[in-house]
């Protein structure tokens, strides 16, 4: 677990479709077993790369959305905590889907993920609910 770098700031809802400049980190929900699976094919290529034509991504913020809306309950979940500034591909923040708060963008990587663009795995498990909860500003998993 790592501390928040230096100049890392989680973006606000609003922005436009390019890189910003001042988030560093970003995250990516999958399974342990895709993870595995990545890790020996020397990068990550889930299903929505050919589907969309991009990874899903999100700030540390709003990860808890697509979780909940997505996974609820599941308990084999984690956090992929990518460097944007080592992807290689184009990042652009764009609309998520009707009943995500108004104006939000997430951010969406037009290209696979390589493996060294990942600094941190982190277990992202929902409470006994079965519903995630956002990541706290001082999360020891953030960076």
């Amino acid at each position: 677990m790592l501390p928040v770098a230096p100049g890392a700031r989680t973006p606000g809802p609003m922005g436009d479709e390019s890189v910003r400049a001042d988030t560093q980190l970003l995250v990516h929900l999958c399974t342990r077993d895709d993870w595995s699976a990545a890790s020996h094919a020397g990068q990550y290529r889930p299903p929505s790369l050919a589907e969309s034509g991009f990874v899903h991504l999100s700030s540390p913020a709003q990860v808890h959305l697509p979780a909940n809306r997505l996974f609820r309950g599941r308990r084999d979940l984690i956090l992929l905590h990518v460097d944007a500034r080592r992807v290689g591909a184009p990042i652009r923040w764009e609309p998520g889907v009707p009943g995500d708060p108004d104006g939000m963008l997430f951010p969406h990587l037009y290209g696979p993920l390589p493996l060294e663009a990942v600094t941190a795995v982190t277990d992202f498990g929902p409470g006994p609910d079965g519903v995630f909860a956002a990541l706290a500003e001082d999360d020891p998993g953030r960076r």
